[in-house]
């Protein structure tokens, strides 16, 4: 007896079902991710949460050397407004044209500081970021 419609359609699809199946388990043997060693696995992220391949103790070492690299910029004279100051000898001011925050040391027998005085200083690279030296009160 003649197969039906039916029987033909579904006969179709189990034959598509199983060349499909074949080409997925081909496709799994040529590309066999299997045997990579850890390190070829391993993925980072650095500081910014972005993926990379350079391990953690790498990037610091690219960190610092581009830290030095730009230390030429720090003979500048920058401008800026004192924003915060402590009486332990330590305060923050606020540079003009970025905006930034920078830390401070100051001395209790240098020239007497007060909030929202206009400064000129120079700015130094340390661990934590830039601080503010060689501060000078403007007029």
């Amino acid at each position: 007896m003649a197969d039906s419609f039916s029987k033909k359609e579904g006969n179709k699809k189990k034959a598509k079902k199983k060349q499909d199946k074949a080409l997925r388990r081909e496709d799994r043997k040529v590309h066999n991710n299997k045997g990579k060693s850890l390190e070829d696995m391993i993925i980072y992220v650095d500081k910014n949460g972005n993926f990379t391949s350079v391990p953690p103790h790498l990037q610091l070492e690219e960190d610092l050397i581009s830290r030095t690299t730009n230390s030429n910029e720090t003979s500048e004279i920058y401008s800026g407004m004192i924003n915060f100051l402590h009486e332990k000898g330590y305060g923050f001011i606020t540079e003009d044209k970025t905006r930034d925050s920078l830390f401070f040391n100051y001395d209790v027998n240098s020239f007497p500081f007060k909030k929202n005085d206009k400064v000129s200083f120079k700015k130094e690279s340390s661990l934590k970021g830039f601080k503010a030296t060689q501060i000078t009160k403007n007029k």
